[in-house]
């Protein structure tokens, strides 16, 4: 198991120099790859080619960028470009984000998001193989059939054989479509003890095709909370999860909440829910239960840190994505330093840099 580093967005009163240095840390101590995410604020790609731009080793993930977002073609055009400017550190990850955004942001109908992220992944890889492109799906039609449109080539060929492309999955259906389809999973709410229901789902999409689990990245991001005293520790990832339980999505559209209830929280996940749509945040935050947190989270000291890096390797985890949380720049760079510690002291066996 590697590690790697999760900034998230880059909104509010983030600071890209901290984001930066914590970059270089994690490049500095043999991270394997930092990822970026997009909403509605910075979109990932920039953020990333930011990033790459003052950095040597570490790879650049897209943790994700948005299918509703982009058309297949400008989503292969912008992964060549990161990976011949990276020279080969570019991972592309995708994901077709929620109907709050698909539809009030992107102006896309959030339907049929299987079939949808099917045809996308088709397209977007067969312009990566540089293959030209003709495409009729119910989704997507290349060239459009009435107009005056031809077949077209990506005109640069990315710096690899392959840019590895992720799908960040939640639902089974989902999860099914990233083993067969994709190079990885990214994983939100990651609990090792849950990850085998999670990974039947991966392992008979990837049965589909005639493959197995081994070589399938398998990548949650995991918030990072060093401290002596764990239930403190807590505190500070209840805003992250009220959010996605109560406030991702709709009442009846919130796959994150969905999650919650298959992991045995269905009381606390309509709570908590409840709680947030009627504005009252903070009596949601404290609604999620510590034991929620504790299973999906890295929280206390660095012989607690450590063990928990020995489980999430036990339960098939190959890149442990970290999102230090601190109320410093230097709180989060130290919690880099310490969980770097913690997976020397598990003896997961990743090289120094």
């Amino acid at each position: 198991m590697r590690l790697g580093l999760n900034l998230g967005y880059l909104v509010g009163s983030d600071d890209p120099q901290g984001q930066l240095q914590l970059t270089r840390r994690a490049e500095e101590l043999g991270f394997e790859v930092v990822w970026a995410a997009e909403a509605y604020g910075s979109d990932s790609p920039t953020v990333l080619a930011w990033l790459a731009a003052q950095t040597s080793r570490i790879k650049v993930g897209a943790a994700v960028m948005q299918i509703p977002a982009r058309t297949p073609a400008m989503t292969a055009m912008t992964a060549a470009s990161l990976d011949v400017l990276t020279r080969g550190r570019f991972v592309l990850g995708l994901g077709v984000s929620g109907p709050q955004v698909s539809e009030g942001w992107h102006g896309v109908r959030f339907d049929k998001p299987l079939g949808r992220t099917r045809e996308y992944i088709d397209i977007v890889r067969a312009a990566l193989a540089r293959q030209t492109v003709t495409y009729q799906g119910e989704h997507y039609q290349l060239p459009l059939p009435d107009g005056a449109g031809k077949p077209l080539k990506l005109t640069i060929a990315p710096y690899g054989d392959d840019i590895p492309l992720h799908l960040a999955a939640v639902g089974p259906k989902n999860l099914q479509l990233a083993g067969e389809l994709t190079d990885g999973w990214l994983a939100v709410f990651y609990a090792p003890d849950f990850a085998g229901e999670q990974l039947s789902h991966v392992a008979a999409g990837r049965a589909k095709v005639g493959r197995s689990l081994e070589g399938f990245d398998v990548v949650p991001t995991l918030p990072l909370v060093v401290g002596d005293d764990v239930q403190r520790c807590a505190d500070p990832v209840r805003g992250y999860a009220a959010l996605y339980l109560g406030g991702m999505g709709s009442r009846d559209k919130n796959f994150y909440n969905r999650l919650a209830v298959r992991m045995g929280y269905a009381d606390a996940a309509a709570e908590v829910q409840d709680l947030f749509l009627a504005r009252r945040h903070r009596d949601a935050m404290a609604a999620v239960p510590f034991e929620f947190i504790d299973r999906t989270s890295l929280l206390g000291d660095r012989r607690r840190i450590s063990a928990g890096l020995r489980t999430l390797a036990e339960s098939g985890v190959t890149v442990c994505s970290v999102a230090p949380y601190g109320a410093t720049l230097g709180d989060k760079l130290a919690a880099l330093d310490t969980v770097r510690e913690a997976y020397d002291l598990a003896g997961l066996g990743q090289g120094q840099p």
